[in-house]
């Protein structure tokens, strides 16, 4: 067995992986393994479990909160590790195979030294390991205030260092991919400030560049009372004047793809001095990232299985099937489930290919097929492989590849139904709607764990409602709740049910919003279907047809009936009877609140994204629960 400290604490025999609950235990058990090997005093762990306010009896109850432990490793079956009593408090002994934090400082040591190629794959590949926010479900204070900030650290040392190669090696295209996420994330770390504004200036984005620096400087100004520092503010000098800093790119491609494939397995073998990295070999789904407390579609994940180890077909076609349904329905989540229950039917390898760049715009065709060719060794493209295409634009982006590559079988997923590739290149077809109800309170229930749903099993369904069952949504809602253990879901429902299009987003990861996912589905739509989408969500007919969506648009009717077509290709409508369509309740509410302005009339076009630090805020006048999440 094995334990992922790197993200929400976890169990797993590298098959199965469970995500503890949030208790005492599992605080208990954070506890001694930030400090893996060293003895934990009681009065720190004590700390750790109950804060402030510990019990009169604090000696009995921190033994029978280990007694707890013992038997929770008991039942998973942990016969390798051990909670041991020493003088003055308790300590689990762990190493790199044992432990994730370990295993991550190990490659983090491997890699110094080693050559570019070798030090970019052993970076990325302990980079892989963090799964999520450091502790998400462990409810201790004093954790998240000490030991969070610690690790967080070490996690961004590395990053660092991987740009730092990057931009050495002229790789600015692939550095920006990481800039982007991160200066947002962390937009006082004037580090990454300095490295985004290099690589936007060598690649001829000088406007970009000095904007950023503006960012950099208003927010330390703003926020801290600073200015920035003397190697920033000489950056800003020298791009000012045109002066050289270094190559855009050497043609070069790293041995991992950055942020687009998933990453390889982190437990390559590491080159020998002097010898360039390899791309390895790949088995089965170790190239894939797993989906943590998967729940539902157990119709669509057998037709799946079946399809994909049933061989090929009469005539000598390797399976296809492609995923659509709305933004955040679960899509890439499925497919990913599924890659990993039919790995061993694939010994070629499986990869990941994302079809879109990171602000949405679809990556040609040529693109995703050069870096599938860096995924996949050579001996794999004629074996049995196994292809995951994620957010597929248009059929034009990935018929190439599927003909390249005839032999092996394909999930693809995307917005849009993709009727143009299925009539060429055949296939199943899956359109994914939200979850059924009990589907829904299950995913709320894995993430949440027994303990704290069971104790409001109304709440949780009043929960799920409000997040209309969306997959996404309830992903967003539970994370949110893991990081407050002491609100009450009855009161997180009520106040996310006032504006669920608007708070259904994570302050510490822009990009896991609801508002911002739809805003970019928006953004892809022709101007007519966006502002025909806009302008129907705003009316009160449901559900909608040809005649209704006619008179509300001022058109005629064959129009509105293709426009309602495409809208409905798009994700944006569900239909039910021939001719009846219906928005998800989340696509509506978030549509009526893009589609009126402060003066009350429809917009003909959508606005633009707001900025991802103010997405998902409620308005000032907004009531909210004692405690509710900001």
């Amino acid at each position: 067995m094995r334990f992922q400290l790197l993200g929400p604490l976890r169990i797993t025999d590298e098959r199965d992986v469970v995500v503890l609950p949030p208790s005492k235990p599992t605080a208990l058990l954070a506890a001694l393994l930030v400090r893996p090997g060293a003895i934990v005093s009681t009065d720190r762990l004590r700390g750790a479990v109950w804060g402030e306010k510990q019990p009169t009896t604090a000696k009995a109850a921190l033994q029978s909160c280990v007694l707890r432990l013992r038997r929770l490793f008991a039942k998973y079956g942990i016969e390798d590790q051990a909670v041991v009593a020493v003088a003055g408090g308790y300590r689990i002994d762990a190493d790199a195979d044992t432990l994730d934090l370990l295993h991550f400082r190990r490659l983090v040591e491997r890699a110094a030294g080693s050559g570019a190629d070798s030090e970019l794959y052993t970076l990325r590949s302990a980079l892989a390991l963090w799964q999520g926010p450091l502790l998400a479900n462990v409810p201790s204070e004093l954790l998240h205030r000490d030991e969070v900030p610690r690790l967080a650290e070490e996690r961004l040392r590395v990053l660092e260092r991987v740009v730092d190669i990057q931009l050495e090696h002229g790789r600015c295209r692939e550095a920006l991919v990481d800039l982007w996420d991160v200066t947002r994330v962390y937009p006082a770390h004037e580090r990454f400030a300095e490295q985004l504004m290099t690589a936007l200036y060598r690649l001829g984005r000088q406007t970009e560049a000095l904007a950023e620096y503006r960012r950099v400087k208003e927010y330390l100004r703003d926020r801290l009372g600073v200015d920035p520092r003397s190697e920033l503010q000489s950056l800003e000098l020298a791009i000012l004047r045109g002066e050289h800093l270094g190559p855009a790119g050497t043609g070069r491609e790293p041995a991992v793809s950055a942020g687009r494939a998933a990453p390889l397995s982190a437990a390559a073998p590491r080159p020998r001095p002097g010898r360039t990295a390899p791309a390895p070999h790949v088995p089965a789904s170790a190239a894939l990232p797993t989906v943590p407390g998967f729940t539902g579609r157990a119709a669509e994940v057998a037709a799946l299985v079946r399809l994909l180890t049933g061989g090929v077909s009469t005539d000598g076609r390797a399976p296809v099937a492609v995923l659509s349904g709305a933004p955040g329905i679960g899509k890439t989540a499925l497919a990913l489930h599924v890659a990993h229950l039919v790995a061993g039917h694939h010994p070629g390898g499986s990869a990941l290919v994302q079809f879109t760049h990171a602000d949405g715009s679809p990556r040609t065709a040529e693109d995703a097929a050069a870096e599938l060719r860096r995924a996949l060794p050579d001996g794999a493209r004629s074996g049995a492989v196994l292809l995951v295409l994620d957010d597929v634009v248009h059929p034009d982006q990935v018929r190439p590849l599927l003909t390249a590559h005839a032999g092996a079988s394909a999930l693809v997923t995307s917005r849009t139904g993709l009727a143009a590739l299925v009539a060429t290149h055949g296939g199943a077809v899956h359109r994914l709607g939200v979850l059924a109800a009990e589907e829904a309170e299950a995913l709320l229930t894995s993430v949440l764990g027994d303990e704290r749903a069971g104790a409001e099993p109304a709440a949780v369904r009043h929960l799920a409602d409000a997040c209309g069952h969306h997959p996404l949504a309830l992903r967003i809602a539970a994370a949110r709740l893991l990081t407050r253990p002491r609100l009450g879901l009855a009161d997180y429902a009520d106040w996310l049910r006032q504006d669920p299009a608007g708070r259904l987003s994570l302050a510490d990861d822009p990009r896991t919003s609801v508002p911002r996912r739809l805003d970019e589905a928006i953004g892809r739509l022709p101007p007519a279907l966006a502002e025909a989408h806009l302008r129907l969500a705003a009316s009160p007919y449901e559900p909608l047809t040809a005649a209704r969506a006619a008179g509300v648009l001022g058109i005629p009717a064959e129009t509105a009936e293709l426009l309602l077509e495409g809208l409905l290709d798009a994700g944006f409508l569900e239909e039910g009877l021939p001719g009846d369509f219906r928005p998800l309740s989340l696509v509506r509410a978030h549509a009526r609140r893009t589609a009126v302005s402060p003066g009350g009339h429809p917009q003909a076009l959508p606005r633009p994204p707001r900025p991802a630090a103010l997405r998902g805020r409620r308005p000032r006048a907004a009531p909210s629960p004692p405690g509710a999440p900001s």
